[in-house]
């Protein structure tokens, strides 16, 4: 049942279905247009098209909210859940546990810490399109990798055990400063608690560059690993006696996966539980193979994501719920699911 359709198939109905989705959500919202309307103020943007096309019946004020607002943050959404997504697949492979999630190493909390000095701190700047709470979300995100990678790394050697534990252990104390900080600050309580929830609302055309850049390169790199991933899902020493260097390939997964959730937390916030349900659900649908996983990841994925936001700036218009949230009530419930389904297998 899982290669029921070849991967030709899957991976053109994901994308026709993601290019269908993106229209639509550029459609939705306070100022409702329909969705041909949309599909030419999009079009009309491509330099040799633009000539061709009629939209002088289309306010300049939709162009504006379709171009300059909608559209930064539905690519910044879909770049976000592509991203997660695959890593999440990585992670799975690579920890060969079928609970573990982008932010497993402590990554989101360090960011957390940098932006919440940020918040406290009121400096104003900007570098690369990222305000300052980005960059020092950024800057936390790599200084825990770095972190993290440095205590758990004997000899050279990274003990994925290690590694977990670690992580957690991270986690929990930058958890703990940030709770300390904000009981110091209580009067930034609010900012600081709704940037761990997630949010697009500060999308901007200079983010989605920046975030692309590490997207595109960091997926691309993760799937040239995907036959040595495959081989360390059946464990390390099978994987060794195949030819694979599992040291390298360990080393350079968690490296790119670890900057390219940087990258995400540092524009989004924190979103959680996406990197978890896509590649479980994918492989449901073509098994465990990363070769296939992982393309099919990066586009379900931005679907996943990009129809959680339209959801979190629509259902309570004119106010909007943190992206997060919705993530969130769509994957505890499957994470209860795995948790349960995993105890019974023992």
């Amino acid at each position: 049942m899982k290669k029921k359709f070849s991967f030709p198939i899957q991976i053109t109905v994901f994308f026709i279905l993601l290019l269908f989705l993106i229209l639509l959500s550029a459609s939705i919202g306070s100022a409702d247009l329909s969705i041909k309307d949309s599909l030419l103020i999009l079009l009309s943007r491509i330099p040799f098209l633009r000539s061709y096309l009629d939209i002088s019946q289309i306010s300049d004020v939709y162009e504006t909210i379709v171009w300059k607002v909608r559209m930064p943050r539905i690519f910044l959404s879909v770049l976000t859940g592509g991203s997660l997504a695959v890593v999440g697949a990585c992670f799975q492979g690579l920890f060969r546990n079928p609970l573990a999630d982008p932010h497993i190493l402590g990554i989101s909390s360090g960011a957390a810490l940098g932006a919440t000095f940020a918040i406290l701190s009121g400096i104003q700047i900007s570098f690369l399109g990222l305000g300052v709470i980005g960059i020092f979300a950024f800057i936390g995100a790599l200084i825990t990798i770095l972190f993290v990678y440095q205590i758990s790394c004997t000899n050279h050697q990274i003990s994925i055990t290690s590694l977990l534990l670690t992580g957690t252990a991270i986690n929990s104390m930058l958890s703990a400063l940030i709770s300390l900080l904000m009981s110091l600050n209580r009067d930034k309580i609010e900012k600081v608690y709704l940037w761990t929830l997630g949010s697009f609302s500060s999308a901007t055309w200079s983010k989605v560059q920046f975030l692309f850049l590490f997207s595109i390169l960091g997926i691309c790199i993760l799937c040239l690993f995907s036959k040595a991933l495959d081989m360390i899902s059946l464990g390390e020493e099978t994987a060794q006696s195949l030819g694979v260097d599992t040291k390298m390939v360990k080393k350079i997964v968690i490296v790119i996966s670890s900057l390219l959730v940087g990258a995400c937390v540092c524009v989004s916030g924190i979103i959680g539980f996406v990197g978890l349900i896509i590649p479980h659900c994918i492989r449901i649908i073509r098994g465990s193979s990363h070769r296939f996983l992982l393309p099919l990841c990066a586009i379900a994925g931005a679907i996943f994501m990009l129809i959680c936001d339209t959801l979190a700036r629509t259902i309570a218009s004119p106010s909007e719920i943190p992206v997060g949230v919705i993530t969130s009530i769509f994957g505890a419930p499957y994470f209860i699911f795995l948790l349960k389904y995993n105890k019974r297998k023992g």
